[in-house]
């Protein structure tokens, strides 16, 4: 059971930065340098960071319980 639970996490873990890496790639074909003011640079990538971070975040959530759910499926029968 503890095995699972690690498995689990490291899964998680590995899923969530994979997606957050895919967010950011994604990411840089948007032309954010129309939106940016002049001297405003650091506060512009800090943003993109957080974005692909709370994009990446919320589709990695999205596969993960969809493979907890799929599991789950055979307890239907």
């Amino acid at each position: 059971m503890e095995t699972m639970i690690g498995q689990t996490a490291l899964i998680s873990i590995f899923s969530h930065i994979f997606f957050t890496g895919v967010a950011f790639y994604a990411m840089r074909a948007i032309m954010f340098e129309k939106w940016i003011h002049k001297h405003h640079v650091l506060q512009a990538q800090i943003l993109y960071i957080f974005i692909s971070i709370a994009i990446g975040t919320m589709v990695s959530t999205f596969f993960l319980n969809i493979s907890s759910w799929s599991r789950q499926l055979p307890y239907l029968f």
